[in-house]
């Protein structure tokens, strides 16, 4: 029976796409999909748009920003993966798509592939060069250890360095799998290098990162790119101790040195207490043997070259018998020199007669009182010399003084930082000066220039000036004497 076309039920556009995205989001509200990878976009606003397909169909898909982000790998074209979503629509353009929850790789035959991928553009950028790896130090204090705080791998690595050299040992305890576990590993690494030297928390010697074995999606963490140049950026010299001895991850690679186990790295860190002790005790005997060998051997070259030199008594003979014949001559020779120095020293006493001395001495003393009579008025001339010198000086100084101008009516200016202002034009309107009298000083604000002033409207006509008598003219200056101004 045909249903007469008067009672079919009239759709908009709009009302039929949004049946078909309700009835199409019903029926397909969460679907996991395998496929390979292709046409990967990203867009600037941070979500990713792709196609899932096989050898007969292609399915339209996209992961928004937020669900991207935390992808375990970055999307490539070509790469097989297992997804899993909810199917809709795209009204606008009249097609069905996915909407991506979570991506994971396909198989370790994916993860290995991207794995190698990872590792050549790791590599090309010079990030797993020898050139870059650090020296461990012999014997660490601190020991920073990034690793669960809750798994067997922090236990042993305690237990391996309280045997071997117990010192310092800080952890920062991090997820070791899971989304969120590469950030919180790379967010350690940085963390131990960012504490300065010196501070309240000491800065490790040397750092371990370290986890016990699994599969290599429990390993994926330490194969991410955040925490590889992490590693190869820490100026603190790394270990890494990730999984088991066939475990192989690319932190290794950048990685100061590979310890196959977390106990092998804590071995690695530090020596062996006991063992340093025996060696210290060895070169200490060597050492104390070898001094004891060169002394014995120095005394004995010492001994043999001893026999070699004459006897004192000898040395000395030939000189005791050149000594009493010089010790023979000496003393006439005594003799001659104090009787010379005896018969001068008579003539110069001779000379010394107090007759003769006070004569002397009345005639110094007359000649000084002739020149003490003629000192007194010689010092009086030349004071009363230097006193008008003086008076004239003080005259020139005063008349040439800044005071002496201002006396006179004039007005030094200054700005307000105290600098001398030269030139009215160097003034700009409204600034502040100060005008220095003879009798003290004003402050004073510039208006304008005199011939652009208006004179403002409420204030009261002034009297008009009288004329100013003219001044006396001062007398003329002494000849010699310049203007000032």
């Amino acid at each position: 029976m045909n249903t007469p076309a008067g009672n079919i039920h009239e759709f908009t556009v709009s009302e039929l796409a949004g049946s078909l995205k309700r009835t199409v989001e019903d029926a397909f509200g969460h679907v996991r999909l395998r496929g390979e990878l292709g046409r990967v976009v990203v867009a600037k606003s941070g979500h990713v748009y792709f196609d899932i397909k096989d050898d007969k169909a292609v399915i339209a898909s996209i992961a928004w920003k937020g669900t991207a982000q935390r992808f375990r790998f970055r999307p490539e074209e070509g790469l097989e993966v297992v997804i899993e979503g909810r199917l809709s629509t795209y009204p606008g353009r009249s097609q069905y798509q996915l909407i991506v929850e979570s991506m994971e790789p396909a198989g370790a035959g994916a993860l290995m592939a991207l794995l190698e991928e990872r590792k050549r553009t790791l590599a090309a950028e010079g990030l797993f060069e020898t050139s870059r790896k650090q020296a461990l130090p012999f014997l660490p204090r601190t020991i920073g250890v990034v690793t669960s705080p809750t798994g067997a791998v922090i236990r042993d690595i305690l237990h391996r360095l309280q045997d071997r050299f117990p010192c310092h040992v800080l952890l920062w305890p991090v997820l070791v799998q899971g989304d969120s576990a590469a950030a919180q590993i790379a967010e350690a690494i940085r963390g131990f290098n960012a504490l300065p030297a010196g501070g309240k928390v000491p800065r490790p010697d040397v750092l371990i990162v370290a986890r016990g074995g699994g599969s290599i999606e429990d390993l994926w963490a330490f194969n991410e790119e955040v925490v590889v140049r992490a590693a190869a950026d820490s100026t603190i010299p790394l270990i890494s101790a990730v999984g088991h001895e066939t475990d192989t991850t690319l932190i290794d690679f950048a990685s100061d040195r590979r310890a196959p186990t977390p106990t092998g790295a804590a071995e690695m860190a530090v020596p062996v207490r006991a063992e340093l002790k025996a060696s210290l005790d060895q070169l200490g005997g060597r050492l104390v043997a070898g001094l004891s060998r060169h002394i014995e051997r120095r005394r004995t070259e010492l001994r043999s070259a001893a026999r070699a030199l004459p006897r004192p008594a000898a040395l000395m003979e030939l000189k005791r018998q050149r000594f009493d014949m010089i010790a023979d001559k000496l003393d006439p020779a005594l003799l001659n020199h104090a009787a010379e120095k005896r018969g001068r020293l008579l003539v110069l006493a001779a000379g010394l007669k107090p007759a003769a001395l006070s004569r002397d001495l009345r005639q110094k003393r007359t000649l000084l009182d002739e020149r003490a009579a003629r000192l007194g008025p010689a010092a009086e001339r030349l004071r009363r010399d230097r006193q008008r010198d003086l008076d004239n000086w003080s005259a020139r100084l005063e008349a040439l003084s800044h005071q002496s101008v201002l006396k006179r009516g004039f007005v030094l200016v200054r700005d307000r930082a105290g600098k001398l202002v030269r030139s009215g034009g160097s003034l700009m309107e409204g600034a502040g000066i100060d005008l220095v009298f003879a009798d003290g000083e004003r402050a004073a604000r510039i208006e304008g220039e005199r011939g652009s002033r208006k004179r403002p409207p409420e204030t009261p006509d002034l009297p008009k000036k009288t004329k100013p008598k003219p001044k006396p003219r001062s007398k003329p200056e002494a000849a010699g004497q310049g203007r000032l101004f």
